[in-house]
C-alpha cells in the first residue's frame, strides 16, 4: 500500500476516538498488549515519563520534549490527536514518523489487525513504541489518550507520572463526578514511581493521595512548591515569574507559547524536571530555558493561542470543554482588538451549554463543524448558540466561516477559531 492508502486502511478499519466517539474506545488494554507483544514489547526497552490530565497535557508533553531536546537527548514524543497529519502524533526530536515506517508497520501488523480488530489509537501506541526503539530515544515523553487507568499507553514503567489537572470532560466515558474522573486519570500511578499532580483540588487530592499511598509512589503536588508570582504577555511569548515556595527564590522564564494558562503549565513542568534531574537525568537551567522558549521550533506544537495571520489578528487555540474555554475567555480579557468574531465548531459528546454559556455575547459568531462523524451541525450549533444569546450565521465548515469573518473585519479585529481539536486542524495554513 502507499502511504495515503495506509492513511485510508486505518480510518476504514480502525475505529478513531476523535472520528466517531465514544464507539471506538476500548475498555482495557488487552489488544495493546498484545499488539506491543507482536513487535518484541518494546514498552519494556524505553525510559518514559508519563502524562495524563483533562487539560494541558499535551502542552505539558511537548513543553518537557523540548527541554529534553534542549539538554541534547533523543527524545520520542507521542501525543494524540493531530491536528493535519497523523504523524504529527509520533516523533523523535520533533521529526515526524517516516511515511514508509507507517506504511511497513501496518503492513507487517494486518494479520493481527484482522484477527483482534484493535481501535486506531492501539495500533497507533504499538506503532509509536516500536519506532522510538528503532531510533534508539534515550527518554520517551508519553501523553494518554483518553483518562489513564485503561488507557492504551498504560502498559508502560515511566520514570516519572504527571497529571496535569482533572476537570469535567469526558464525563459518559470516565464518569461524571470529578472522584470518578480523579480515578481514573491515578490509574498511570504505578508501584514507587513518583507522580506531580499540577494543581491541587480539594475533591480529587485525596483520589491520587490514596493511590500514591497504595502504590508506595511519591507524590508531590506542583502547586504546593512553586507559584506563578507574575507574568506577562509579549508579542508570541509569555514571560513567566515563577517563586520556589520553600526558598522563596524566582525565576523568569518566557515561552513560545503565549497562552497564560500555559503559566500553570509551566509550574508543573518545572517540578517534573526537578524530580528527573533526582532521578539522574542532566537537565540544566539553560536546557530548561533553551527548551521552554523554543517548544514549537522543537516539538512542531501548534494551535495553543497560536497567531496564524495578522491584521486582522487570527488565532487559532484548540480549547474545546469547559475549563478550557474558561482559559480562553480569561485571554480575551487581557487581549487587545476593536471587536471579537468567534469561528466555532464542537462535537456531539462535550458539555455544549456549558461551553457557549462561558463566551462572550458581545462577539460575532460564524459557526460550522469539522469534517468527521462526530462533529454538531453547524445549524444545531448555531441554535444552542441563539438560545445562549451569542448571535451569528452558520457555514459548512471552517474555512468558508473563517473567509466570512475574513470578508467582514477590520484590520484590529481578533478572529478566534476554537472549539474541537479535528475543527482547528481543518484551517488551511494561508490566507489572500
Amino acid at each position: 500500500m502507499t502511504y495515503q492508502e495506509t492513511l485510508e486502511y486505518m480510518y476504514a478499519q480502525l475505529p478513531m476516538f476523535s472520528r466517531v466517539g465514544a464507539a471506538a474506545i476500548k475498555t482495557d488494554i488487552t489488544n495493546t498488549v498484545i499488539l506491543c507483544r507482536e513487535v518484541g514489547n518494546p514498552q519494556d526497552h524505553l525510559r518514559t515519563v508519563h502524562i495524563a490530565g483533562t487539560n494541558g497535557k499535551g502542552s505539558t508533553s511537548h513543553m518537557l520534549a523540548s527541554v529534553f531536546q534542549a539538554a541534547g537527548y533523543k527524545t520520542g514524543l507521542y501525543t494524540s490527536p493531530h491536528l493535519k497529519d497523523f504523524r504529527e502524533r509520533i516523533r523523535v526530536n520533533g521529526k515526524m514518523i517516516p511515511e514508509a515506517q507507517v506504511v511497513d508497520f501496518i503492513g507487517r501488523m494486518e494479520p493481527v489487525i484482522t484477527r483482534i480488530l484493535p481501535s486506531f489509537f492501539e495500533i497507533t501506541v504499538a506503532m509509536a513504541f516500536e519506532y522510538f526503539v528503532t531510533e534508539k530515544v534515550d527518554i520517551a515523553i508519553i501523553e494518554t489518550g483518553l483518562g489513564g487507568r485503561l488507557d492504551s499507553t498504560n502498559i508502560i514503567t515511566p520514570d516519572l507520572s504527571v497529571i496535569t489537572n482533572i476537570g469535567m470532560d469526558h464525563m459518559n466515558i470516565l464518569g461524571d463526578s470529578i472522584e470518578k474522573i480523579a480515578f481514573e486519570k491515578a490509574g498511570i500511578i504505578k508501584p514507587g514511581v513518583p507522580v506531580v499532580i499540577g494543581l491541587r483540588q480539594p475533591v480529587s487530592d485525596k483520589v491520587f493521595e490514596e493511590k500514591a499511598l497504595q502504590e508506595h509512589a511519591r507524590l508531590i503536588f506542583a502547586s504546593d512548591v512553586r507559584f506563578v508570582a507574575d507574568w506577562k504577555l509579549e508579542p508570541h511569548l509569555l514571560q513567566v515569574e515563577a517563586t520556589n515556595t520553600h526558598t522563596q527564590t524566582k525565576d523568569i522564564y518566557q515561552l513560545d507559547l503565549p497562552g497564560m494558562y500555559q503559566a500553570q503549565n509551566l509550574v508543573t513542568v518545572l517540578e517534573a524536571i526537578a524530580l528527573l534531574k533526582q532521578a539522574g537525568w542532566l537537565l540544566k537551567d539553560e536546557h530548561v530555558r533553551l527548551g521552554l522558549l523554543h517548544v514549537k521550533k522543537n516539538t512542531g506544537l501548534h494551535g495553543r493561542w497560536e497567531t496564524i495571520h495578522e491584521h486582522p489578528r487570527v488565532v487559532l487555540d484548540v480549547g474545546h470543554n469547559a475549563d478550557g474555554i474558561r482559559a480562553i475567555a480569561a485571554q480575551l480579557e487581557v487581549s487587545s482588538y476593536h471587536h471579537l468574531r468567534i469561528v466555532i465548531g464542537m462535537v456531539r459528546d462535550k458539555d455544549i451549554d456549558s461551553v457557549l454559556s462561558l463566551l462572550p455575547a458581545t462577539a460575532t459568531y460564524y459557526f460550522a463543524q469539522a469534517q468527521i462523524p462526530r462533529a454538531l451541525p453547524a445549524s444545531e450549533l448555531a441554535e444552542k448558540a441563539r438560545l445562549a444569546g451569542l448571535q451569528g450565521q452558520h457555514h459548512a465548515n471552517v474555512n468558508e466561516a473563517l473567509q466570512a469573518a475574513l470578508a467582514h473585519a477590520d484590520k484590529d479585529d481578533l478572529i478566534l477559531i476554537c472549539g474541537s481539536v479535528f475543527f482547528v486542524g481543518e484551517v488551511k495554513a494561508y490566507f489572500p
